[in-house]
């Protein structure tokens, strides 16, 4: 699981620096007209340095959960395993909504460019290609998401429970494998969940 979250960390990463580098590129490279609105000049800056300090923020913490969080998960005490892959999944979420407004403000870095560089008529014009491209997003985010979302209940993260734990003992019983095995796959996964709690009550 900590292996997949970390690809996902670095996707996110990989596109969100790209971004970041773009609206960089807006504020550095663009020569504003003069005689341009100030107001217009004010929400383009504002915009432009939003979506470029999101993305960096992304940046940052899809590049600290890539090499932090498998570092716990294999290099931390025992029962780090669990708090790692869940910390993964939480944080993954905030840099992922980082990323996702910063796209969106990066869309709207682009319509403000088009009424301070042009006339009324390409300006809606640029405006009306930068919406269309925002509702065709949205929708087939939407739609990806909803067909390969994972249920809530039935999402594998590699933890061993109690049940787990008899299910392995019945199973092993009914090959005939020796009871020592048993037992042995018992304490390992009962001394799993025993420094699990010790950590979470510590953390708490």
């Amino acid at each position: 699981m900590h292996a997949s979250q970390s690809q996902n960390c670095l996707a996110v990463l990989t596109q969100a620096a790209l971004l970041s580098g773009f609206a960089y590129s807006g504020l550095t490279q663009v020569a504003i007209p003069v005689d341009a609105e100030y107001v217009l000049k004010l929400l383009y800056l504002l915009v432009t340095t939003t979506a470029m300090c999101l993305e960096l923020i992304a940046v940052m913490n899809c590049t600290l959960l890539s090499m932090m969080g498998p570092g716990l998960a294999l290099r931390g005490p025992d029962g780090s395993m669990h708090p790692a892959v869940d910390g993964m999944m939480e944080e993954y979420q905030s840099a992922y909504l980082c990323f996702v407004l910063g796209l969106i403000a990066f869309h709207f870095s682009a319509a403000l460019f088009g009424w301070i560089m042009f006339n009324w008529v390409v300006s809606t014009f640029v405006s009306s290609c930068v919406i269309g491209s925002l509702y065709l997003l949205v929708r087939y985010a939407s739609r990806v998401y909803a067909r390969f979302r994972l249920p809530p209940d039935e999402v594998i993260t590699g933890r061993f429970t109690g049940n787990e734990t008899v299910l392995a003992g019945q199973q092993v019983d009914g090959r005939g494998d020796s009871q020592g095995e048993v037992r042995d796959l018992s304490n390992l996964i009962s001394r799993e969940q025993l420094n699990l709690a010790r950590a979470q009550g510590g953390a708490e």
